[in-house]
């Protein structure tokens, strides 16, 4: 299922690749959608009137929060979703039964995404915030006077999409941000989607551009549109892209005509493995890496030869 939120006509859902388009809009009072995230079988919308929630794929919709706030922007991990708004962040720890104003009640929040813990929100004019706490205490952490649209995870790395054509990575967990713009044209970055290591833009004017290569360039890839090359919003399903373009267009391209390999969305290890530590000895730091089949809050301690923790 595909579901496709619009400026004014609420949410249109496809069960046919797109073929074509029924509105679903039963319940929803207000119909600019600005987000949309997925948390099991619930499906939030984030409208110019607070959050609305689907149980039973779009059939029917009720609202449950932020009344009179412009969502722009949800995160959805497990049951944490995080919803910026033109008055701050506000996040749910029990799959949106309950919210609460986690901070930044000054800010225009843009962009928001969710590794683990740790949620990112891009702001309008103030860059990058991150909370490591669940929205306890909030750290600016790059970007300052930027307006960042969109926020998405590779692996571990992070991409931020601003104004002007310029995307930002931080190997770090946004200690720090490197430009990643050979081959992006001078347009605003609304929209950020990742499959496997391949990274696709979408900008305002400018079309689609995609980076296999980790940002370090980028090229465009857009064949087949006609008319309205400002990008809105991104969606990948199956061997398809879908994109977003202008009010009132849908566009859809097979992956496989644009990067020659794509990687299942999600690959889940089959079993624990805890990995050889590198360097081994080591002074000061070491890198050690697991993987688990359960995605899960896990804890990793190391012992001295005497036991000590």
């Amino acid at each position: 299922n595909i579901f496709a939120g619009t400026r004014e006509g609420g949410v249109y859902l496809s069960t046919n690749n797109g073929t074509s388009w029924t509105e679903v809009n039963n319940g929803l009072t207000n119909r600019n959608i600005n987000a949309l995230t997925v948390s099991g079988t619930n499906i939030f919308a984030g409208t110019n009137d607070g959050v609305f929630l689907s149980t039973n794929n779009g059939t029917s919709w009720q609202y449950v929060a932020l009344r009179s706030r412009i969502v722009y922007a949800l995160a959805a991990n497990g049951t944490n979703i995080s919803a910026g708004t033109n008055y701050g962040v506000f996040l749910s720890t029990n799959n949106g039964t309950n919210w609460r104003l986690v901070g930044l009640t000054n800010k225009n929040v843009r962009a928001s995404a969710i590794l683990g813990t740790n949620i990112f929100v891009g702001t309008e004019d103030d860059g990058v915030f991150l909370s490591t706490n669940n929205g306890t205490s909030w750290t600016q952490v790059g970007l300052a006077y930027m307006s960042v649209y969109a926020l998405v995870f590779s692996g571990t790395n992070i991409f931020a999409g601003t104004y002007y054509g310029y995307v930002f990575l931080s190997t770090d967990n946004g200690t720090s941000w490197i430009p990643v713009n050979n081959g992006l044209p001078n347009k605003d970055i609304n929209t950020l989607v990742v499959t496997g290591t391949n990274i696709f833009a979408g900008t305002y004017g400018g079309g689609v551009f995609l980076s296999t290569n980790n940002g370090a360039s980028w090229t465009a890839v857009n064949e087949g549109f006609q008319l309205n090359l400002w990008i809105t919003a991104f969606a990948i399903s199956g061997k398809n892209i879908f994109a977003g373009a202008g009010y009132s267009d849908v566009w859809r391209r097979p992956l496989s005509e644009m990067i020659t390999s794509v990687e299942p969305l999600s690959v889940m290890p089959s079993d624990f493995s805890l990995e050889q530590n590198y360097p081994n000895p080591f002074n000061p730091t070491t890198k050690i890496s697991w993987q688990s089949p359960i995605s899960s809050w896990q804890t990793l301690k190391i012992y001295d030869m005497l036991g000590n923790e």
